[in-house]
């Protein structure tokens, strides 16, 4: 049986904060009373194919929203929220690139070669280029499509890009994080560059500008210089709320009586972010596009409790396959809505927003099969079932094997070392090392981290390699069900076996020193060719099985630039 030990604090001081009086079933907390089921509203076929925003902030923890019971005020999130519809049964994935790939592809990361870790800044990888976007299958429909913000689908060629990949215009970075204010990202000591990008051009111009500012004014640009009569697709792929943790002081000044320093700025970030999207929607009803438009919103992963974040109530964090890395903040806002002012507990997956938003444009899916996500519209709108009833969190082959994982445990048919995850119905299981797995309540007092921060800490289950949770009605996974329900396992685990079937190779390169932002006029961006770096084939050939004579000839690029770099560096001494 597992053990748990209170750190810091007893029951009735948590209580007393309010930490452990959420009922997660309970409406007055979690659920809105919906409207009538018969309200009136608009017919089943649009009149026009609505304008479609889709709003992801970065490393927002599961808690930290107004409407989940924050500290953090989040006042336009929370009516747009409360006016449309709240999904609290939505899975994201559990660190950047796995859910961007996901929005974008509608496939699982096992059907693009991307199950292992995130994209790196001198990686020679990408999205899949044999890969149908989600903007490009909107352009097919006759969108104007454009993206603001992060991107972090790989960069290393100039097809890679987003303006290649099916946005008409570009406002963003490309690696994964980088200076709210001067747009430099360093990926290890003295790999630095600049990382803003227009279009296709790195724009230097725009340094200086907080960046969840900026690119809030570039929407607002974009609604402004388009025609509300022609739809049109904006992408908005906030760095908010992700490390460095940095807000104008305006905003902080806000927070000032939170003790925990890294809190306080971090929810400076994420109410600042919140403004940003009230900024947008104003201009879409500004500019005669609200009423027939269609707002998600979604975060793309877990929060980093060790930089302010928090998924309180849920287990674990960013990185993790507990429910605080995989379940998102998410809701969809729209005067399309048929039943709108309600919480719907639909199962729904990031991959489904692919089929989704294509089916809304009136798009054609039919050339694209093999897709992992659902058309969930009907389930959104009217509150009918959700046609998803299982979902792949992932199996990465590639990830730390558990210590005290077999086939054996297995049962003969899954080597449970394996990190791997899957949500069946109401059950949930997870192999392999599935991450940091306490329960942190969020760090509002001066001395963290500390003792008491560990709130809960699973004392024994670290000789185990396999969990199982009835995830609806242990949404916080504190009841471990895998030696009470051997059966459950071993069907969980032939679907994981039926999965890994169909997976294609990792995509993992090795990182090629001619990323380095010194040979690119000291910015991040593409650096190879089709001399440079062999193209691969499919969804994601294996860099091991390039063969040796090529092998060779990248081993002698990279001790020329070693020299050429080094040559460089004595000339700056």
């Amino acid at each position: 049986m597992a053990v748990y030990a209170l750190t810091g604090f007893s029951l009735v001081s948590l209580l007393s904060f309010g930490y452990l009086s959420w009922d997660w079933m309970k409406p007055s907390l979690v659920a809105d009373v919906a409207t009538d089921p018969m309200e009136k509203s608009v017919p089943p076929a649009f009149a026009r194919p609505p304008h479609i925003i889709f709003i992801l902030t970065d490393d927002q923890g599961y808690h930290d929203v107004g409407y989940h019971g924050s500290d953090i005020q989040t006042p336009t999130l929370d009516r747009l929220a409360a006016e449309g519809v709240k999904l609290e049964n939505y899975y994201i994935q559990p660190i950047c690139t796995p859910s961007r790939s996901q929005l974008i592809t509608g496939r699982y990361q096992i059907h693009t070669g991307l199950q292992h870790s995130i994209i790196r800044p001198r990686q020679p990888n990408c999205l899949p280029l044999n890969q149908v976007t989600l903007p490009q299958k909107l352009q097919e429909a006759g969108y104007s499509t454009h993206m603001v913000g992060k991107w972090h689908l790989g960069f290393y060629k100039k097809e890679c890009l987003p303006t290649r990949r099916g946005f008409d215009t570009f406002l963003g970075s490309l690696t994964g994080n980088v200076d709210y204010y001067t747009y430099d990202n360093c990926d290890g000591p003295g790999v630095c560059g600049y990382d803003l990008h227009e279009g296709e051009d790195v724009a230097w111009d725009q340094s200086g500008k907080y960046s969840t500012f900026l690119y809030a004014q570039r929407v607002n640009k974009i609604l402004a210089s388009h025609s509300p009569k022609e739809p049109i697709f904006i992408y908005v792929a906030f760095q908010a709320v992700h490390t460095p943790l940095q807000s104008p002081k305006e905003y902080i000044y806000r927070y000032r009586s939170m003790g925990n320093v890294a809190r306080r700025k971090y929810a400076a970030m994420v109410t600042c972010m919140d403004e940003a999207v009230k900024n947008i929607t104003w201009a879409l009803k500004k500019y005669g596009y609200y009423d027939n438009s269609v707002i998600v919103f979604s975060t793309d992963n877990g929060g980093q409790t060790f930089s302010g974040g928090s998924n309180w109530p849920l287990r674990g964090r960013k990185g993790t396959y507990w429910e605080g890395g995989v379940r998102g903040i998410g809701f969809v806002h729209s005067p399309l809505i048929k039943r709108k002012r309600r919480t719907s507990w639909a199962l729904v997956h990031i991959t489904d927003w692919y089929p989704t938003l294509v089916s809304l444009a009136r798009g054609n899916l039919s050339n694209v099969p093999g897709l992992d996500g659902y058309n969930v519209w009907p389930a959104i709108s009217e509150g009918k079932e959700s046609p998803r009833t299982e979902i792949l969190h992932n199996i990465d082959p590639l990830y730390n094997h558990a210590k005290y994982g077999s086939l054996e445990d297995g049962f003969g048919i899954w080597n449970t070392a394996v990190q791997a995850s899957i949500r069946v119905g109401e059950w949930k299981l997870l192999t392999g090392d599935p991450g940091y797995s306490d329960w942190i309540p969020p760090q509002t007092l001066t001395n963290f981290p500390g003792s008491w921060w560990n709130l809960e800490r699973l004392t024994d289950g670290l000789r185990k390699s396999v969990w199982l949770f009835n995830i609806t009605a242990d949404p916080y996974e504190r009841y471990d069900l895998s030696d009470q329900r051997p059966d459950v396992v071993r069907t969980l685990l032939m679907r994981l076996v039926h999965y890994n079937r169909t997976a294609i190779p990792v995509r993992y390169p090795a990182e090629n020193p001619r990323a380095h932002p010194d040979f690119n006029g000291g910015a991040w961006g593409p650096w190879a060719s089709e001399d440079d770096v062999e193209e691969w084939e499919g969804m994601g050939e294996p860099l091991k099985s390039r063969n040796k004579k090529k092998k060779c000839k990248i081993c002698k690029l990279r001790s020329f630039f070693r020299k050429l770099n080094t040559r460089l560096m004595s000339n700056r001494i």
